[in-house]
């Protein structure tokens, strides 16, 4: 019996060997191939006990609202196609502010020609007023309260004096006489007026003087800018007289 040479031998086992291990691993990758299915049926039994979770809705709606509707420019087109671009500027709301209040300086004062209870009543009536009116009300409180003019003369010629110095004329509005009036209703008299009454708190002489307002109607009494003049060297002072008796009245006017 003839003998295979060695190197046909080595070449054979070779072979035998590498087929056997081609073999096994193709085996183990058989058994691990079942024992994953195994393993995904347990899964999907264990998974199917529960029940189902629904499927969440998303929405790709935007909420955002412009604080106005989209604009468009004639010169402002997009790039794509000549459709307008869109202005998204957001511009925010206007707040409404007031104005503060300022008072006027001389409400702080403190003088000795008028009370001080009677500076809110002067106050109405520089702001309340007509303009030829304001600027009658508002000269003669400089003159009286800051500057403390001294006019030579007597009622009349100070009055005259503020009428001038504001720039207004006047107009007479009613004419009667000191003694027969006939006297005018409460109703006729405005801020601003230079008026002619009988001064029934000296002894019924006649008088003059300018109205500022009223601080009782019903009982006629009133807020008065009064000049006493004749030498006296005192400036003119607010008092509050009764206007029973008012018989001539004239109005600034511009």
């Amino acid at each position: 019996m003839s003998r295979l040479p060695m190197s046909s031998v080595a070449a054979s086992c070779s072979l035998l060997l590498f087929t056997c291990s081609i073999q096994a691993h193709a085996d183990s990758m058989s058994a691990l191939i079942a024992q994953k299915s195994v393993q995904s049926d347990s899964s999907a039994r264990y998974m199917s006990s529960y029940p189902a979770v629904p499927s969440v809705k998303v929405s790709t709606q935007s909420t955002i609202q412009r604080a106005r509707s989209p604009s468009y420019s004639n010169d402002s087109m997009s790039s794509y196609g000549n459709q307008p671009a869109l202005s998204t500027t957001y511009r925010y709301p206007e707040m409404q502010r007031q104005a503060p209040t300022v008072l006027p300086a001389f409400l702080s004062g403190s003088y000795d020609n008028v009370d001080s209870e009677y500076l809110p009543l002067l106050s109405s009536a520089e702001t309340q007023s007509s303009m030829a009116a304001r600027e009658v009300v508002s000269t003669a409180r400089k003159m009286a309260l800051n500057e403390r003019t001294i006019i030579k003369g007597g009622c009349w010629d100070y009055l005259n004096a503020v009428f001038n110095r504001a720039g207004v004329s006047r107009n007479t509005i009613h004419k009667g006489t000191y003694a027969q009036g006939p006297y005018a209703n409460s109703s006729d008299i405005e801020t601003g007026d230079w008026l002619y009454y009988i001064n029934h708190g000296y002894n019924g002489i006649e008088h003059s003087g300018l109205f500022v307002g009223w601080v009782d109607e019903r009982a006629k009494q009133a807020l008065i800018l009064s000049y006493a003049g004749e030498n006296r060297r005192e400036p003119a002072r607010y008092r509050v007289y009764d206007l029973s008796n008012v018989y001539q009245i004239m109005r600034p006017s511009v």
